[in-house]
């Protein structure tokens, strides 16, 4: 007997939303490595303020220099967010900082996400498959990825406010010192906190998550709703790592993968908490070390 073609796709949803979540993650990263190529080339060629011109003389660059001018070069839009410092933030700045962010989450946390959405996926075919589906694994995950498009709204806030501060530099790192400092000792002291144990804890294991929550859902807005529950836990345990961003640079691509690796290995790994821990150690000692050296 044929297999009917929903027979055919229930055997393949597992191979689809892996296909899904690994199209959805490269696109974000090309944007995002696209993005930091073009806001590298944006940057001013010096801290100091001044431009080489190669004929062995130097020409002075006025730091107030409104700097978010449209360029007839491809790129310009971005050098609009890479020194919005030098100048006052417009609507389209405020846009293109929080696309710049959601998708930079997406790239960032779509991996992390994937054993919690693959389960979805299993047990909702195998309930299609007794005659009792779930709602579209794609609801599920979209309540995911709109828990950290809200963060990506509350992150352009705070890279507005230590831009309007003069706490950034055109790359999106912390120019100050104390703030890096401050910043590294936050963090390091999250890591050993309650909420942080409760957040990560519904991230490390997908089954009981959704088992404490209701368990699967038949309708669409309620699947949306626990991947949008789930997806605020998830900002919950790593909302504070995302602050290093500022501190090693928004736009600093090693930095953005050291970041997204660690998180995976905190929910994936056996003893992710032990290695949260450790970390907030090292984050700590580190701060410490960036205060200490101002004296």
């Amino acid at each position: 007997m044929k297999d009917t073609a929903l027979e055919t796709l229930l055997r393949r949803d597992r191979a689809i939303v892996v296909a899904a979540l690994i199209t959805l993650t490269a696109i974000s990263w090309i944007y995002v490595l696209w993005l930091a190529s073009a806001m590298d080339m944006a940057a001013p060629p010096a801290a100091s303020g001044t431009m080489d011109m190669g004929s062995g003389m130097d020409m002075e660059m006025p730091m107030d220099m409104p700097m978010n001018m449209p360029m007839e070069a491809q790129g310009g839009s971005m050098t609009s967010m890479a020194t919005a410092a030098a100048g006052p933030w417009t609507a389209a700045t405020f846009a293109y900082a929080f696309v710049m962010w959601a998708v930079m989450m997406m790239g960032m946390m779509v991996p992390s996400a994937t054993p919690m959405i693959l389960l979805y996926a299993r047990v909702g075919r195998q309930a299609a498959q007794q005659g009792k589906p779930f709602a579209a694994t794609g609801f599920f995950a979209g309540g995911y990825l709109l828990a950290w498009t809200l963060f990506a709204l509350i992150a352009v806030l705070g890279q507005w406010l230590l831009d309007h501060a003069l706490l950034l530099t055109p790359m999106l790192s912390s120019a100050n010192q104390a703030l890096s400092g401050a910043v590294l000792v936050a963090v390091g002291l999250f890591q050993w906190t309650s909420l942080k144990d409760r957040c990560l804890r519904q991230c490390q294991s997908p089954l009981l998550f959704i088992q404490n929550h209701g368990g699967f859902r038949r309708e669409a807005g309620a699947a949306f709703g626990l991947g949008l529950r789930h997806g605020l836990y998830c900002v919950g345990c790593c909302w504070a790592l995302m602050a290093l961003l500022f501190v090693g640079g928004v736009m600093n691509v090693l930095w953005i993968a050291a970041i997204a690796i660690f998180v995976l290995a905190e929910k994936v790994v056996p003893g992710g908490r032990l290695l949260s821990r450790v970390a907030g150690v090292v984050l700590v000692m580190a701060g410490l070390w960036q205060l200490a050296a101002m004296t």
